[in-house]
């Protein structure tokens, strides 16, 4: 597995380097390398602002077989976030595998037939309308199913994720609600002009 360490506002000794390079590595041991095409971007990062209580941050991307993997983790010493961020990814690497041995047998897990939960209002507070975009991302949006899109965003540890539909074309986005569940938002269709 191809492994890139870098610092941002810190500088990255050897030995860090080391250190993090070997606790990433540790993930390839669930990766058959002849058919898994795998790299790693790992970015330790010190935030300057005096107000957070835990400024070393280690952060890990993984990218396998066309899934992104990330794992991201916080405390005050650099070498404890690598262990923290390290162990978070290989949970999510082992729930990756065992989601992708279940998809070969032909199972897919948590899927249901009944129709979504009907989605949340979005609220905007008076303090929100004056927020800007200081970050924009853009990414390949392949055609997945919902169940699909559910898998991507745990595998990210994002609350959201946002898909297009295999079944409409259309954008779509999951959601983690606060209950535990999963909620999917989809455009409604639009009755005809007469």
């Amino acid at each position: 597995m191809e492994i890139a360490v870098k610092g941002r506002h810190i500088s990255v000794t050897e030995a860090l380097e080391r250190y993090a390079f070997e606790k990433v590595e540790r993930v390839s041991k669930f990766f058959d390398d002849e058919r898994s095409v795998s790299r790693a971007e790992v970015e330790l990062i010190h935030e300057r602002n005096p107000s957070i209580p835990q400024p070393e941050v280690a952060e890990a991307t993984l990218f396998i077989n066309g899934s992104v993997l990330k794992a991201r983790e916080a405390s005050e010493d650099m070498y404890a976030s690598i262990d923290r961020m390290s162990d978070k990814l290989e949970r999510q690497v082992k729930r990756y595998r065992g989601r992708q041995i279940d998809r070969w047998h032909g199972q897919i897990k948590n899927s249901h037939d009944e129709a979504p939960p009907e989605a949340e209002p979005f609220v905007v507070d008076e303090e929100e309308v004056e927020a800007r975009i200081v970050r924009t991302k853009q990414f390949q949006m392949k055609p997945m199913s919902a169940e699909e899109a559910v898998l991507q965003m745990e595998l990210l540890d994002h609350d959201f994720f946002v898909f297009t539909s295999a079944d409409t074309g259309d954008i779509n986005v999951v959601y983690r609600r606060r209950d535990g569940d999963y909620g999917l938002i989809e455009p409604a269709k639009q009755p005809p002009i007469s």
